[in-house]
């Protein structure tokens, strides 16, 4: 249904909510005919989930009930929609049109699966709003588009925003997942690219659009990741399965998920005639579906020679569900008898059309045979009037291009004409191209604007060529269109039946979609941007149930690519140690490492390799990040009240297993106030299990690992020389003490040195208490510090692999470190 619609958005979204703060989404996919139900309790008054969810889907259409009183301090759906996605279209329904009863029978109708997998029974009373979503959005999908949608054709899931691990928007940018803060690196020639322009090495529009979800919503299932990484396991060993993949998966259509849409979705042909679609365009695209699923179908017994002594699950798994179903060669067969063998799918516009034009079979239809006939003279005519031309003007280098738009017209290099062009030629206008192709004018009505354009002798000029047309030409292209449309209508009559047989299998059509997607994604994406790395770059990541997330020699899989002398760190978080608080001078690493750690842990769950010698991780729900400073003033909010609204989300919403990052806080208010604000919710956190990386510059706030035994001071290393910072980019354990390293900053900056000298005498003052104190803090808690210590390390035993013997020996040793004091 979607048939050029290429990377953008082919989502349907409906959103409904309650009194009870309770919002209820359905997003429908057009392009691969699934249908996405979730239903939460928004926790934010900003709407941070729905925000989330709606920058995952990028809808192009949003299906929202009437504005009404929202709940008190929310802003309601309706009037979010109307503010911050004004250029998306909106569609707003009668409530009488999300009706959860209706929509609940719809989704059980509709599914490909059985219903009771689906957990139907529980969703009907439970989880009500997004039933009502899903009525709505159906409801308006089969009217705008005049189609019906088939039975059991469409993948319904629910609540699968929150089976995967959740990234809320502003993370998702601090992040630089999708696309980057800054595209070019400064003082460099380099291009920054985003971790989804980094692995954006799939091959069909299916693929790259699962990458995307993936990054956006990494998984949260140990047993899928694992598959996944056992499969990127077999590929790297086995080299000829690898390369013999890639090689087949060019085969198949980058648009073979896309034809999916064109058996799900039966057109309503009254709605069709009364709305005046066109009805040659409609029946073109039906044509172009089922040549590319002859093509998709035809690559199918190759795949199933290179996957047969794959010995993974996930590959196995394929094999036996798709290549050895019988199914699709019965598919193949029905096409067989009505589809001529030599038809292939083309992407050259003229080849393209005229494999559709003799799709079917010679002599099934009389009049589809003389159709093709005059299609087959005036398509010779074109050409042969390009050669008269040739020889007439002695244009020896003129050419005919096709495109869908225009039809045919004349190129000619510039050097090849000698003053002016030839009085017959003329420019080639888009807009009566464009009416050709709507066909809303007469032949006659078209050959008059032509002539008037004729006498005005305008030529248009493409670099060293200039396009143009003649009136002969121009003649010939409407008939010749003419021609074609007459083929489509007559084949697509002949493929009634055989459309009708498909679409009794469409389930399967689906599976074989999510197939190619998958390994398109694993394969060509995975795989491929792990081989391009030197060898043992890239390692698989080890998952425990409650383990540490330790990460040994880590690099940022996006800066890495950009500087060759990328320094690697580490990271270790646990039970007895879930805070970490880096600190260091400015420039010195600390936000490069906080985004390289997050960008390891949603690599390793989307199943791919990470970019370390070594990782270990126990599954992450959430990641929060709070980075970055500056005014909103799309919500009227200052830098420090930006900062406040996203550490109430994390607040309101952290969990157990969560990941939270912050980079700086409270430095945008009096410095009283900040340092409050930051310890306080440090300790906030601290009464959780989650994880934390706090990056500061507030030196004061190490003093909590002297009181709190699970928080670990980490600084980045900075040599000091000739009064200037030498950055080592290193990441060593507990506090240091970089002396006026703001000072030394400002001084660069050309402040006077009057101004600097001042400063450096107030500051020196203030720190020397403050370092006199630390000192004391420190001997006071040394003795919990220490046991803290052998609890971290004896957690670290509990989940490793090693032998019992071994593990005898490293508890002796731990035992004679904590003795001597040395731990």
């Amino acid at each position: 249904m979607e048939d050029d619609a290429g990377d953008r958005s082919s989502f349907v979204i409906g959103l409904i909510e309650n009194r009870a703060k309770e919002v209820g989404v359905a997003a429908f996919d057009l392009r691969s005919a699934s249908l996405h139900l979730s239903q939460y309790i928004e926790t934010s008054s900003s709407y941070q989930n729905t925000k989330t969810l709606l920058h995952f889907y990028d809808p192009m259409v949003i299906i929202v009930p009437p504005n009404k009183l929202a709940p008190d301090g929310m802003v309601g759906v309706s009037e979010l929609v109307d503010r911050l996605y004004s250029s998306i279209k909106k569609v707003r329904m009668a409530r009488g049109c999300f009706d959860d009863t209706k929509g609940a029978v719809l989704v059980k109708n509709l599914a490909a699966k059985e219903p009771s997998a689906l957990g139907l029974d529980t969703y009907y009373k439970q989880y009500y709003l997004c039933l009502a979503a899903a009525a709505a959005t159906i409801k308006w999908t089969e009217a705008e588009k005049g189609v019906i949608i088939m039975n059991h054709s469409l993948l319904v899931t629910f609540n699968g925003s929150f089976d995967h691990m959740n990234i809320d928007a502003t993370s998702v940018q601090n992040l630089e997942i999708i696309e980057p803060l800054q595209s070019t690196l400064w003082g460099t020639s380099n291009k920054k690219r985003s971790l989804f322009h980094m692995l954006k090495t799939t091959r069909t529009i299916g693929g790259t659009r699962l990458l995307r979800a993936n990054l956006l919503q990494p998984l949260k299932d140990i047993e899928t990741i694992n598959a996944r990484l056992d499969c990127l396991d077999e590929l790297m060993s086995n080299e000829q399965l690898f390369f013999g993949l890639s090689q087949v998966l060019r085969k198949f259509p980058k648009e073979t998920d896309r034809v999916l849409c064109h058996f799900c979705f039966k057109p309503k042909k009254v709605t069709n005639e009364a709305l005046g679609i066109d009805n040659a365009r409609k029946s073109q695209i039906l044509i172009s579906s089922i040549i590319l699923l002859k093509t998709a179908l035809d690559a199918l017994p190759l795949l199933s020679k290179v996957l047969k002594d794959a010995k993974g699950f996930l590959l196995g798994n394929v094999y036996k569900s798709v290549c050895e179903n019988e199914k699709y060669a019965s598919i193949r067969k029905r096409i067989g008898e009505v589809i001529d063998e030599d038809v292939l799918h083309a992407r050259v516009p003229f080849v393209a059309r005229t494999q559709q034009c003799f799709a079917v079979k010679a002599g099934i239809d009389g009049l589809l045979d003389i159709a093709r006939r005059s299609f087959c003279d005036t398509s010779e005519a074109i050409h042969k009037l390009a050669n008269k031309y040739r020889e007439d003007f002695k244009l020896p280098n003129l050419k005919i291009p096709f495109k869908n738009r225009q039809g045919f017209y004349f190129s000619i290099p510039q050097k090849d004409i000698q003053g002016n062009l030839p009085s017959k030629f003329i420019q080639v206008v888009k807009e009566i191209f464009l009416l050709i192709c709507i066909s809303e004018i007469s032949s006659c009505d078209f050959l008059l604007i032509f002539y008037e354009l004729v006498s005005k002798n305008q030529v248009l000029k493409h670099g060293n060529n200039i396009h143009c047309s003649t009136l002969e030409l121009a003649s010939l292209n409407v008939r010749n269109k003419s021609a074609a449309a007459e083929c489509y209508i007559r084949t697509e009559l002949c493929l009634e039946a055989l459309v009708d047989a498909i679409r009794e299998d469409v389930s399967v059509l689906t599976l074989l979609a999510e197939v190619l997607c998958l390994l398109d994604m694993i394969v060509n994406s995975f795989a491929h941007t792990i081989s391009t790395k030197p060898v043992d770059r890239y390692t698989r990541p080890q998952f425990t149930d409650d383990g540490p997330l330790a990460i040994d020699a880590g690099r940022h899989p996006i800066l890495e690519g950009i500087h060759n002398d990328f320094i690697p760190n580490n990271i270790f978080l646990s039970e007895a140690s879930n805070m970490v608080i880096v600190m260091g001078p400015n420039m010195s690493g600390k936000s490069t490492y906080l985004q390289q750690v997050c960008l390891v842990v949603i690599l390793a769950q989307i199943g791919c390799y990470v970019s370390a010698c070594f990782a270990t991780l126990r599954v992450v729900d959430r990641i929060f990040t709070r980075m970055g400073t500056g005014d909103n003033l799309e919500s009227n909010s200052s830098t420090f009240m930006t900062e406040m609204k996203e550490m109430a989300f994390i607040m309101q919403n952290v969990s157990q297993r969560s990941l939270i990052v912050m980079d700086e806080l409270g430095r945008a208010t009096s410095s009283s106030d900040g340092f409050a604000i930051a310890w306080s919710c440090c300790e906030h956190l601290l009464a959780f299990k989650t994880y934390t990386i706090f990056a500061t510059h507030m030196e004061n706030l190490s003093e909590l690992a002297t009181i709190y035994p699970n928080v670990k001071i980490l600084h980045f290393h900075v040599d000091i020389k000739s009064n200037r910072l030498d950055f080592k980019f290193q990441l060593k354990d507990g506090p240091r003490h970089v002396p006026h390293y703001g000072l030394l900053l400002a001084g660069v900056a050309g402040l006077p040195s009057s101004v600097i000298e001042t400063a450096r005498s107030i500051t020196s003052r203030i720190t020397e208490k403050e370092v006199k104190r630390m000192e004391v803090n420190c001997l006071q808690y040394h003795a919990i510090q220490m046991a803290y210590r052998v609890a971290q390390r004896v957690i670290c035993l509990k989940y490793s692999n090693q032998d019992e013997d071994s593990i005898r020996q490293a508890l002796q040793k731990l035992k004679e470190s904590y003795i001597d004091g040395r731990l």
